[in-house]
C-alpha cells in the first residue's frame, strides 16, 4: 500500500493567511475577542491540509476558542500554527491541546510587546515626518505617511510569520526532544512575566475605610488661618505641602485600609482579582459575565464606601 503523501503548504498558500489576517479583528468580541479573526485566517491552509469536510470541521472548530494579542504580532503565532497543522495534518502526534498550548504561550509576551513597538514608537515617528510635510504644505505628507506605514506593517507581517512557520517546523521535527514542551512552558513562564507587569500598570484598587486617625504635632502641618491671603498663600502653602513631601495638609494623620495593604505587599489587591478572574475562567465562567460582576460590584462596593 502506497503511503499516504505529505501535505505542504506552498509559500502562496502561507501569503493567502497573511493576505487574510489583515481582518484579524474583523469579528472581535468580548467573550473570545480575536478568535474568529483568527480562524478566518486559517481557512486557506487548513482547506489544504483537510480536504475531509469532518477533519476541516473539527480543525476550525480548534481555531475558536479564545485567542488575544496585538494584531500585529498574531503573525509568528500563526506560522508556528501553519507548521504545527502543517505536520499533524501529515500523521505527527501534535495534540490538539499542544497546538493551543503554544498559542496562548505566545499570545500574551507578544501582546505587550506590540503596543510599545508600533503605537508608541513606529507610528508616531512615521506619522510625525508626514505631518511635517503636511503643516509645510506638501500634499505628499498624507500619501508618505500611507505608504510607509503600510509597507512596514505588511513587511512585518508577512517575514515574522515565515519566521514562526520555521520555528514551528523545527518544534515538530524535535518531538521525541521535548522541545513543544519547553518553548510551551518558557512562552507561559515570560507571560506570567509580561502579565504580573500588567497587573501592577493597569489593575488599581484602593480600599478607603479608616483603619485609624492620628493627630499630628504642631508644626508637622500647615496652619491654614495663619497664611497670607490671596495668591501669596497659595504660594505658601504650596511650598510647605512640597508635593506631599513636606508638611501635611490637616491636622490629623488618617491611615486607610488601602495604606496597610501597601505597606505589607504594594498591589496586592490587584493580583488577587486577576487571579479571582483567571480561577473563574478555568471554571468555564463567561468573560462577559465576569465583567459585568466587576463593573456591578465596583460600583456597590463604591456606594458603601469600601473603595
Amino acid at each position: 500500500m502506497a503511503d499516504k503523501k505529505k501535505i505542504e503548504l506552498t509559500k502562496r498558500d502561507r501569503f493567502n493567511v497573511m493576505w487574510h489576517s489583515q481582518f484579524l479583528q474583523g469579528s472581535w468580541n468580548y467573550e473570545r475577542m480575536q478568535n474568529g479573526g483568527f480562524a478566518y485566517s486559517m481557512i486557506p491552509a487548513l482547506r489544504k491540509l483537510y480536504p475531509d469536510k469532518k477533519d476541516l470541521s473539527a480543525a476550525m472548530q480548534r481555531h475558536l476558542v479564545f485567542f488575544n494579542t496585538h494584531p500585529y504580532l498574531a503573525s509568528p503565532v500563526l506560522g508556528v500554527t501553519l507548521a504545527l497543522e502543517q505536520d499533524k495534518a501529515n500523521g505527527t502526534p501534535v495534540t490538539d491541546d499542544a497546538i493551543q498550548g503554544v498559542k496562548v504561550g505566545m499570545m500574551g509576551p507578544l501582546a505587550g510587546v506590540g503596543d510599545p513597538v508600533f503605537w508608541y514608537t513606529v507610528r508616531p515617528i512615521v506619522g510625525a515626518l508626514g505631518a511635517s510635510m503636511a503643516i509645510a504644505g506638501n500634499v505628499m505628507g498624507p500619501i508618505l505617511f500611507f505608504v510607509i506605514w503600510n509597507v512596514i506593517r505588511l513587511a512585518f507581517l508577512w517575514y515574522t510569520q515565515e519566521f514562526g512557520y520555521k520555528a514551528g517546523s523545527a518544534i515538530t521535527n524535535d518531538m521525541s526532544g521535548g522541545m513543544l514542551q519547553k518553548v510551551t512552558r518558557g512562552a507561559s513562564m515570560m507571560g506570567m512575566f509580561v502579565l504580573g507587569a500588567l497587573i501592577e500598570r493597569w489593575v488599581n484598587i484602593k480600599f478607603t475605610p479608616i483603619v485609624s486617625q492620628t493627630p499630628i504635632q504642631k508644626g508637622g502641618y500647615i496652619e491654614w488661618d495663619k497664611l497670607p491671603s490671596g495668591a501669596k498663600g497659595i504660594q505658601s502653602a504650596l511650598e510647605q505641602w512640597n508635593m506631599g513631601n513636606g508638611k501635611a495638609l490637616t491636622s490629623t494623620k488618617v491611615t486607610t485600609l488601602q495604606d496597610n495593604l501597601d505597606q505589607l505587599i504594594p498591589g496586592i489587591a490587584g493580583l488577587l482579582l486577576t487571579f479571582f478572574c483567571m480561577w473563574l475562567l478555568k471554571k468555564k465562567v463567561s468573560p462577559i459575565w465576569i465583567i459585568i460582576g466587576i463593573f456591578v460590584v465596583g460600583v456597590l462596593f463604591h456606594v458603601w464606601g469600601i473603595l
